[in-house]
């Protein structure tokens, strides 16, 4: 007995150590991590009027925000001039929300955020940990609204995937690593694997 519950063990560790190797950033998927800013804003609740109020403190913050980062190229160099914007950008979402009479509070922070999985039109990004600019309205308790900042691909929902392709080209991705976010068939098993990493981070994760 004792024999067969070592070798269950063993065959359990081998396969949990095979998808764990299977999990690994290959074929250039880290620099995904390193090459975007994504933006968070969070409302205030889930009323109505909140979830309005969020959209229109995200228009603003987005307008401000494509004029600071214009002639950025690569994200160290949208990194180095959004922190000094911090107070630009609260600014910015103070002045909707009192334009809307709402006294809410507004918190603009940079720095790194865990994301799940997310698909924004034709891309796919893996869950992991990004650079976020987070809009924290109110309480920050209601739902709230992921994009990509930096290569500006929020800025125009319309967004077409040869617009994407090359901002992502020009912010330092190669061609193959930028296949590895479009979302297509050609890249299912890098979705899978991006699927299977957020389930194994929240079961061996802190």
């Amino acid at each position: 007995m004792k024999k067969m519950f070592g070798s269950l063990m063993l065959s359990a560790l081998m396969m949990t150590a095979a998808l764990l190797m299977a999990l690994l950033p290959v074929h250039g998927e880290e620099a995904v991590y390193d090459s975007v800013i994504r933006l968070h804003v969070l409302a205030n609740s889930n009323s109505e009027e909140d979830q309005t109020l969020k959209l229109q403190v995200r228009d603003a913050v987005l307008l401000e925000a494509q004029e600071i980062l214009q002639g950025t190229t690569d994200r160290a160099e949208a990194e180095a001039v959004l922190y000094p914007a911090l107070p630009r950008l609260q600014r910015a979402a103070e002045k909707a929300l009192a334009a809307a009479g709402c006294r809410d509070a507004v918190r603009v922070t940079l720095g790194d955020e865990e994301y799940p999985t997310r698909t924004y039109e034709q891309l796919a990004f893996p869950a992991g940990e990004y650079l976020s600019l987070r809009v924290l309205i109110g309480a920050a308790e209601g739902e709230n609204w992921w994009c990509v900042l930096f290569p500006p691909l929020c800025l125009s929902a319309a967004t077409s995937e040869e617009e994407a392709e090359t901002a992502f080209l020009a912010a330092g991705l190669s061609g193959e690593q930028y296949r590895i976010i479009t979302d297509s068939d050609e890249n299912t098993k890098y979705r899978l694997r991006f699927k299977l990493l957020e389930v194994a981070q929240s079961v061996f994760g802190d």
